[in-house]
């Protein structure tokens, strides 16, 4: 008896303490998962939109492309940057920095603050490449958005 009420609190402090800290209980799995169903569904849908345009700048594909480097590059594998990148390092599904009825708009906080970890995300990237007292690496030196954000919003820290 005395057992089952001390797992009972447990369970409780837990739920509690999950509510109180804004960390999930349930396994991350299954959000990722149902967040990677959403946007390979609208990356289909877009890519359907973009047909015969794939290779074409993303610049000249999208309204509203303001990074030069994403600018230049093709339109099917900016996609692919944004669906496999961005929003698997963050663990987000493309409506969080998207309006899905209008990509374009610039109306979501999270949009413009990605613009600004982006070109931080460069930056050190370019200083990581200056570098010369770093142990080497085949691979070079880089980050990206997984490096801190690991699958959540907020960056390890």
């Amino acid at each position: 008896m005395k057992r089952v009420i001390t797992e009972g609190r447990a369970a409780v402090l837990v739920v509690v303490l999950s509510v109180a800290t804004g960390v999930r209980t349930e396994p991350r799995q299954a959000s990722a998962s149902s967040n990677q169903e959403i946007n390979d569904a609208l990356v289909q849908r877009i890519s359907r939109q973009i047909a015969g345009h794939e290779q074409e700048p993303a610049g000249q594909v999208f309204k509203n492309i303001q990074l030069d480097i994403f600018k230049k590059t093709p339109a099917s594998r900016l996609l692919l940057i944004m669906n496999l990148g961005y929003s698997r390092a963050l663990g987000v599904s493309c409506t969080h920095c998207h309006s899905e009825d209008d990509f374009s708009k610039d109306d979501k906080r999270p949009k413009r603050a990605a613009r600004e970890m982006a070109l931080m995300h460069f930056s050190i990237n370019q200083d990581l490449a200056k570098m010369q007292n770093l142990e080497p690496n085949s691979h070079g030196h880089v980050i990206n958005c997984s490096t801190c954000h690991r699958g959540s919003i907020k960056p390890a820290g």
